[in-house]
């Protein structure tokens, strides 16, 4: 949303404006919460925020954009159900209506976004420029396309996007964080303490008698969660790919060295690639004139570039392939070039250019005897997955026939995976991830399935298929105290050591804000105490664990406090002092402190702008027709 705030985002305010309305995506659906929702009326709004309507198609639009976005990001599509799961209706729907909130907002003040606007916020986002920052039609099309978006309906979006960002930018322009609050926050992070502590170990609980029967029992009872074991199931597992038939033995060789031939240059070698500089004109009169100059002797290439002050990223274009190239004009003069000559101008895509080559890079291509049994598995491959559609098919058929899938894999010459245990983390009961095929996509459909239940075959990345059974099912239950009694029987004793040095610790504690010293608990302790300075909040220094700092930074200056340290160990300290470096507001960390909190105190007052609008001029949603809209009910 609002993708034209990118060049905004230079200044604190473009950072709020952008940052913000994400935020409310979330935020505002919370806000006007789901009492306004009210079933019935015309299927083709699903929402209206005052006069401003929000019609099935956009919801249906922006839902499948969000999912088709997650989907990319997580390499693989998401069902509905997942996608419910991950509450992306909820945000959409929140995104929809804080959008209309705006657009309503900027029909009531009457703002109007120029047409010449709008063109120079498209032609200024990098999204749609070439490699020299030009506005590229060709690539603006692409994107377009590839997003199932029209020119004029994207046009429209950013006119609408603009309005709202004139908005939320008003709003937020003369926000400033006050100077106390700066210092405060400052003064968090920059702080540094000082303690001293002891440290008390298993040797400090005593002798720690073994446990009665009952003592374990009532143990494991209160615990019984922690020895809980998982669902296992058990499955039968056939996976056959295309190299599962392949037979390289069967391809002639005369197909072979065919497929050398015709793919051997560019699958088994490596391109002639050439070493390339360029320098660009605005006109091809002054190409014309330098290259006249450089004919003549009066200058060389480098002196040239150097002269035009042409930037080093643009003069050396690299070491590239001829396919490599940009502009296919520059491509196609350099390799007309022999090695250290010049172009004439060259008329491409980003004007004109003088193009000199460096270096050539001979191609080379590996013989056809190193890489013939690789060819041959190849199309050995190929000719296996024509075959794979009608393996697929037969034992479709017999499973069709409920016959089991072991039967019907030993029959056809394969030997299926007999699965004992896995538990829904695709883990054996001693806790090892078993090495099943496609585990992360396999493993959640054997515990959706169920014992005797014909389930559908998984395709593989190969083009290949997975077929599997549910051959048993073992409930999660609670396991017996015999199945854990060595493991309760540990985690009883360090629960007891836990105990004592924690009792043994607070009695110090005690001890000390009374007048003890902590250097005589030590000796008691036949321990010592250590020092330790420049701690930072929220970082572990050794011998101190990150819970143990937090503690130090919890407790006043000149005051004890006690933390565990691990399981089994447990630290005293008394704070020695605390002291933070002096703010200054002229410093580039002061600034970004500034910025930070400009920022969050943005967010409240836009947070609570987008609430009291939607409560002027009222939300109301048709939950049905927008489910019905994204596909959640049919």
């Amino acid at each position: 949303m609002l993708r034209n705030m990118r060049n905004a985002g230079r200044t604190w305010v473009g950072k709020v404006v952008a940052g913000v309305l994400f935020t409310l995506l979330i935020l505002s659906f919370a806000v006007w919460g789901v009492g306004d929702i009210f079933r019935g009326g015309a299927s083709a709004t699903i929402a209206r925020v005052g006069e401003t309507e929000i019609t099935a198609e956009m919801a249906r639009q922006s839902y499948q954009d969000q999912v088709r976005r997650i989907s990319v990001q997580i390499g693989q599509p998401i069902t509905p159900v997942e996608a419910q799961a991950f509450g992306l209706d909820r945000q959409v729907l929140s995104n929809l209506v804080t959008e209309a909130t705006l657009d309503e907002r900027a029909r009531q003040l009457g703002i109007s976004v120029s047409d010449q606007l709008v063109a120079r916020s498209i032609m200024d986002d990098p999204s749609f420029q070439n490699a020299a920052g030009n506005f590229d039609q060709g690539r603006f099309q692409q994107l377009l396309f590839s997003n199932s978006l029209s020119e004029q309906g994207y046009v429209a979006q950013q006119r609408d996007a603009i309005a709202r960002q004139q908005i939320i930018a008003a709003l937020a322009a003369d926000i400033s964080a006050p100077v106390a609050a700066m210092e405060a926050v400052h003064r968090y992070g920059a702080e540094r303490r000082e303690a001293r502590f002891l440290i008390l170990d298993e040797a400090d609980a005593g002798v720690i008698s073994s446990p009665t029967e009952d003592q374990l029992a009532a143990f494991h009872q209160e615990n019984i969660g922690r020895y809980r074991a998982p669902e296992f199931r058990a499955a039968t597992v056939l996976r056959i790919d295309p190299a599962d038939l392949a037979d390289p033995a069967a391809v002639p060789p005369e197909q072979v060295r065919s497929f050398y031939e015709r793919e051997g240059e560019a699958r088994f070698g490596a391109p002639e690639r050439r070493e390339v500089q360029r320098i660009p004109f605005p006109s091809e009169q002054e190409a014309v004139d330098a290259a006249s100059r450089l004919e003549i002797g009066d200058i060389d290439f480098e002196g040239l570039a150097g002269e035009r002050d042409v930037a080093e990223d643009v003069l050396n274009m690299g070491m590239m392939a001829r396919d490599a190239f940009i502009d296919p004009a520059i491509g196609e003069a350099a390799f007309a070039l022999g090695e250290g000559e010049v172009s004439g101008p060259v008329s491409g895509r980003f004007g004109h250019s003088l193009v000199r080559v460096v270096t050539i890079e001979e191609g080379r291509v590996l013989p056809f005897d190193s890489v013939e049994a690789e060819i041959r598995d190849e199309i050995a491959i190929d000719r296996a997955r024509d075959r794979m559609r009608s393996v697929y098919d037969e034992i479709e058929d017999q499973r069709a026939t409920a016959r089991p899938l072991a039967d019907i894999a030993r029959e056809r010459g394969f030997e299926p995976r007999l699965v004992e245990a896995v538990d829904a983390q695709g883990r054996d009961p001693a806790g090892n991830r078993l090495d099943l095929p496609s585990a992360e996509t396999l493993v959640p459909e054997i515990f959706d399935s169920d014992i005797g239940i014909d389930n559908a075959a998984l395709r593989t990345d190969d083009g290949g298929y997975i077929w599997f059974d549910v051959t048993g099912v073992d409930p999660a239950r609670n396991r017996e105290l015999d199945e854990v009694r060595e493991e309760v029987i540990a985690d009883w004793r360090s629960d007891q050591i836990a105990q004592r040095l924690r009792e043994r610790a607070s009695e110090m504690v005690s001890q000390l804000d009374t007048g003890a010293n902590l250097q005589t608990l030590a000796q008691e302790a036949e321990g010592g105490v250590a020092a330790i300075d420049e701690l930072s909040r929220g970082e572990a220094s050794e011998p101190l664990d990150e819970p143990a700092v937090r503690a130090i930074f919890a407790t006043r200056v000149g005051e004890h406090g006690t933390a565990p340290l691990g399981a089994t160990r447990r630290v005293v300290f008394t704070v020695d002092s605390a002291r933070a470096t002096p703010f200054l507001t002229t410093t580039p960390a002061a600034d970004m402190i500034g910025e930070r909190l400009q920022g969050d105190i943005a967010e409240d007052m836009l947070t609570q702008f987008i609430a009291q609008l939607q409560d002027d001029v009222g939300v109301s949603i048709n939950e049905q027709a927008y489910r019905e809209a994204i596909g959640l009910d049919f």
